[in-house]
């Protein structure tokens, strides 16, 4: 091979070296580019869920200033509505906010329309048995003061209710329930925003729990309509049912009946039983206990009797813990037809444990 022939031999093989080197330096901008819109994409798409994670922290801290910033529509009005935000009942929110966990299972993220719905899935405090001690205690409490001549303003009250509250918290066993919520987000101004705060979100907030006064309310209006719809008619009683119950708070046992006079000199039931107060503080089977006469399938009305004596003091008279006193409660009587009782808890939730008894006037 002359010379000529082996420069032109090497000018080819450079030729086709540097070739290899464009293809494989094309090849890997080419790589480098798809990995770089991989990552960007990658690094976008994580961003919305960095917006719900701060939110839902923000949620377990109750740290406000936050979550409304975290909020295209900058509205947390609805967490007031069910009491969260309220001075008296910070603490026990507080305490179960703190206890919520989370993680984020899905993300729909779409980078061209700048939208992404991102789902978490929330463990939380599930507080109804901590909102019925809560509004059966209340109610007592309110009953108890009532008598006893004591006046609270609209912020004792409100004081009393959260107290009673934070104590339940601590005393009823934490129960956790789940749930998948799905965040719209929007791309706004260079930021992820949640669209709006939703139901369900405050309901987990309030663990479950409308609002604290509304609730309170409501078990009243409950207890009013249940009672007015309960005085026409009597519940179905064997002959050997008998007044005979324990509760938590409560233990009732029937020990006699006997047909004496009201005030007016008209015919009454006076219905003697054992009340023994099972609850940690003084109590009475007037705030405990809801006993209804019927006759006739008609709701007797209470009776006042001509006699005095200490059972029917008793009825009223604060227990101490643990103490078993004779109860003794009038109704006033139409004739002399059989009394139909029902017994149950003063304040209890869908009904609550009742027992019952037929009594022979004659």
């Amino acid at each position: 091979m002359d010379r000529k022939e082996m420069n032109e031999d090497i000018s080819g093989k450079k030729g086709k070296k540097k070739k290899r080197i464009w293809v494989v330096g094309v090849a890997v901008i080419l790589l480098l580019a798809v990995a770089g819109g991989g990552g960007y994409y990658f690094m976008q798409r994580l961003k919305p869920e960095k917006a719900v994670e701060q939110f839902l922290d923000g949620m377990q801290k109750m740290d406000f200033a936050s979550m409304e910033g975290l909020l295209q529509s900058n509205d947390l009005s609805a967490l007031d509505n069910a009491d969260i935000r309220d001075d008296a009942y910070s603490e026990f929110f507080k305490g179960i906010n703190e206890k919520m966990s989370y993680k984020i299972v899905k993300n729909d993220f779409d980078i061209q329309n700048g939208t992404a719905q991102v789902t978490a899935r929330i463990k939380y405090i599930d507080g109804s048995d901590i909102y019925k001690e809560t509004i059966s205690e209340f109610l007592r409490q309110i009953v108890s003061t009532a008598f006893s001549g004591e006046e609270l303003s609209e912020v004792q009250t409100q004081q009393k209710l959260a107290s009673i509250l934070s104590d339940k918290a601590g005393a009823v066993e934490d129960k956790f329930s789940e749930a998948d919520i799905t965040y719209p987000l929007i791309k706004a101004g260079g930021e992820w925003k949640i669209v709006s705060l939703d139901d369900e979100t405050v309901k987990i907030m309030s663990a479950n729990f409308k609002s604290v006064e509304d609730e309170i309310n409501q078990s009243l209006d409950v207890m009013d309509s249940g009672a007015d719809s309960a005085e026409g008619q009597a519940p179905d009683v064997s002959q050997g049912d008998t007044i005979d119950m324990t509760t938590e708070k409560f233990t009732i046992h029937y020990t006699q009946h006997r047909i004496g006079k009201d005030f007016a000199g008209n015919p009454c039931l006076l219905l003697y039983y054992d009340y023994t107060n099972n609850g940690t503080a003084a109590s009475s089977a007037m705030v405990d206990v809801n006993i209804r006469a019927y006759q006739n399938d008609k709701a007797c009305d209470a009776a006042i009797p001509e006699s005095n004596e200490d059972a029917i003091d008793n009825f009223m008279a604060e227990i101490q813990p643990g103490a078993t006193v004779n109860v003794c409660q009038a109704f006033s009587l139409a004739d002399n037809s059989d009394v139909t009782l029902r017994a149950g808890e003063a304040f209890s939730f869908g009904g609550g444990e009742t027992t019952s008894q037929i009594l022979k006037v004659q």
